[in-house]
């Protein structure tokens, strides 16, 4: 009875995995013969275990990435890629979200640019670091509709919360001069709130001359392209890489 109560109370303070662990010592004869602290610390680390469990599978969900398992442990160093390894890794140890830094992926269509940075973004996630990824046409559609509903203000605010904002399809299309505007107040937003990951076909020096309102242009690359690490892809499609072989040869 006494252990029953002890489990209920336990559930009733939401520590569900001490109180299941609790249980299962209870009526695990091995685990009798261990000693209080023993018992307790192996209690306890269920409960911190399981926590921190959740805590990482929310700040995935919450970052919605396109392949939520991408890790860097699974990048492909394939010699045709020229990835470099070196820069890959310090970057997964985050250190650059702390200095403020952001980060250019580079490359052609599909030589897997948003795996690289999801992966990225996995390594931040990983460190408690709340991140989003987002698609610049998405994210500027979102933006444009916040105007129309006088979210506007609320909108960019939700997009600074992320340390780490990832968007990918950088200036794949040309930004006229309203979505020079809206990118120009994220990226002002921004200041100080933590890092960058844009994902783009386009060197940074190919930037300015997408964005139609210059004045916003300058701001816009002067913040993004200074004081960033840039990551260069080569290669061909990654898509075709693992393409089925019979598909392949049809292609």
């Amino acid at each position: 009875m006494l252990n029953e109560n002890s489990t209920m109370k336990l559930h009733g303070m939401k520590l569900h995995a001490m109180a299941e662990e609790f249980s299962r010592q209870s009526e695990d004869p091995t685990a009798r013969t261990l000693a209080f602290e023993e018992r307790f610390s192996m209690i306890v680390d269920c409960e911190f275990t399981h926590k921190e469990n959740n805590r990482l599978s929310r700040l995935i969900r919450n970052a919605g990435f396109p392949n939520p398992m991408a890790c860097v442990e699974d990048i492909d160093y394939a010699a045709g890629r020229k990835l470099d390894s070196a820069l890959i890794q310090k970057l997964a140890s985050c250190e650059y979200v702390g200095n403020g830094y952001n980060v250019q992926v580079l490359g052609a269509t599909g030589v897997g640019k948003s795996y690289i940075s999801s992966a990225l973004g996995m390594s931040a996630c990983r460190k408690s670091i709340p991140t989003k990824y987002c698609r610049l046409p998405e994210m500027l559609t979102d933006l444009a509709l916040a105007k129309e509903d006088g979210r506007y203000t609320e909108t960019i605010r939700d997009y600074r919360k992320a340390k780490l904002l990832i968007i990918d399809d950088w200036l794949m299309f040309r930004a006229n001069d309203d979505e020079a505007h809206m990118i120009y107040d994220l990226i002002e937003a921004r200041q100080g709130a933590g890092s960058i990951i844009v994902c783009s076909q386009f060197d940074s020096p190919g930037w300015h001359d997408l964005i139609e309102n210059a004045i916003a242009a300058d701001s816009i690359c002067d913040r993004l392209a200074h004081n960033s690490y840039r990551l260069l892809i080569s290669g061909e499609s990654m898509r075709k890489r693992l393409a089925p072989a019979d598909i392949s040869a049809e292609a």
